[in-house]
């Protein structure tokens, strides 16, 4: 009797096309995050291995959030952190830095709307 076993669905769907027009989708933290430890990594000219000994953590885990595939907790960032020789701070200012920066999609619900004001009146 053959198995019957149901597609694995991705690990990320991926982004829909915008429409024309549109304004690109807001970019995700740990993408950013991830982005930002490979450039502090790459800059020190360091493996995934050497970083990743030095913040405790394996090179596969550290190279999962260099991708953008985890969510690293707080206690792993700032090790990474440590490890690249960065605090915790200027490594999550750098990254708000780089969100604030980014093209925004803003839902319908936080784009103001004036008509809501004159039928107020």
């Amino acid at each position: 009797m053959a198995e019957h076993t149901a597609p694995v669905p991705p690990l990320r769907l991926a982004p829909a096309a915008p429409a024309t027009g549109a304004a690109p989708a807001e970019p995700l933290w740990r993408d950013l995050l991830g982005g930002r430890l490979r450039r502090l990594r790459r800059e020190r000219e360091e493996t995934l291995t050497e970083t990743a000994g030095r913040a405790g953590i394996s090179p596969q885990y550290l190279s999962e959030i260099e991708r953008g595939l985890k969510e690293p907790s707080s206690e792993m960032i700032a090790a990474v952190a440590g490890a690249l020789g960065t605090s915790l701070l200027d490594l999550t200012s750098a990254v708000a830095g780089e969100l604030a920066a980014a093209p925004q999609r803003r839902s319908a619900a936080a784009r103001p709307v004036a008509s809501a004001y004159a039928l107020a009146a």
